[in-house]
């Protein structure tokens, strides 16, 4: 099974327009509301390839109920909690996207403990956990890497996208892959240059980085043992305009089916499925809704995605 946590869902709120203007009145064309929280994306991409996955993390009060409502075609399992379930909103716009993303409210170790004990029963060899998103408010890097451990300890391989120290938590804990984008990374190890800081994440303990670099493409490096790390690169053949804000969900929905689908070595299986992560994050571009992928624009672009290797 693929199952995927967000601690930290929300309730997306996109509003589409053809001009913003900041300090007056704009009219909305239209609204759209869709479960969200990157977790929450990635389970609704891959349902979209098809695949079977379950969907946990914590939720409350009425905006969570209308979250779980919109949740269509994915098991839930999600973990009560008193405060509300977040909101983000997007306004889109032929200039840009601008997000407006509401902290979230802290989460009880009573809850924590609780999906910790759920993983524990959902989850066994073979199984693939992805952990995405932000943390609730007051997330130390002691219960991210309680969480890794648990899911490590029952035998699946695990994919966290997080940011900052608990991105590097995370890789202390033993994640099979983190896939931060290049902000994120940077955020999480104080490094300009992508390479050197996959090597910090890669030397704190992950199997592998893969760093999503929006236009650019994505770069994938890997520990090899008893040699330099291994290091691939690929990106799109052309660039895809819309709202980007959930290509890299769509990535990481991309390598976690291939975990899933395989018990091949992990950078044998990332370089081979990079440019699918590339094309399907390109996708997800193409939609105006983040946790959606345009599947003729994938596939038709798939094959069209150039990768390159070497070792650093």
């Amino acid at each position: 099974m693929i199952l995927t946590i967000t601690p930290n869902p929300a309730l997306d709120v996109t509003y589409h327009l053809r001009h913003v203007r900041w300090g007056d009145v704009n009219r909305v064309e239209t609204v759209s509301e869709t479960a969200g929280g990157k977790g929450v994306n990635v389970a609704r991409v891959l349902h979209q390839l098809g695949e079977s996955v379950t969907c946990t993390g914590f939720l409350g009060g009425e905006t969570g109920e209308r979250l779980r409502e919109l949740l269509t075609g994915v098991e839930q399992r999600w973990i009560p909690v008193p405060a509300s379930t977040r909101r983000t909103t997007a306004v889109v716009a032929p200039s840009g996207t601008t997000l407006f993303n509401e902290p979230g409210a802290s989460v009880p170790e009573q809850a924590w403990s609780r999906l910790r004990a759920l993983v524990t029963e959902l989850v066994d060899t073979g199984d693939v956990v992805v952990v995405s998103g932000s943390m609730p408010p007051g997330t130390t890097d002691a219960t991210v890497a309680a969480l890794v451990g648990t899911a490590t300890g029952r035998g699946a391989r695990v994919v966290v996208d997080t940011s900052g120290p608990l991105l590097r938590a995370a890789a202390r804990a033993g994640a099979t892959l983190v896939k931060p984008n290049h902000h994120e990374l940077r955020a999480a190890t104080g490094l300009d240059d992508v390479v050197a800081g996959a090597r910090v994440l890669l030397s704190d303990g992950a199997g592998c980085v893969v760093v999503s670099r929006g236009e650019v493409g994505m770069l994938a490096v890997a520990a090899d043992p008893g040699g330099p790390h291994r290091m691939w690169t690929a990106r799109p053949d052309s660039v895809v305009s819309g709202n980007p804000t959930g290509a890299g969900d769509a990535a990481v929905a991309a390598l976690a089916r291939a975990l899933h689908r395989s018990r091949r070595p992990v950078p044998e299986l990332v370089a081979t499925h990079l440019a699918d992560a590339v094309a399907l994050s390109a996708a997800a571009v193409a939609r105006p809704v983040a946790g959606e992928v345009d599947l003729e624009l994938y596939r038709r672009t798939r094959d069209r995605v150039p990768v390159s290797s070497g070792a650093h």
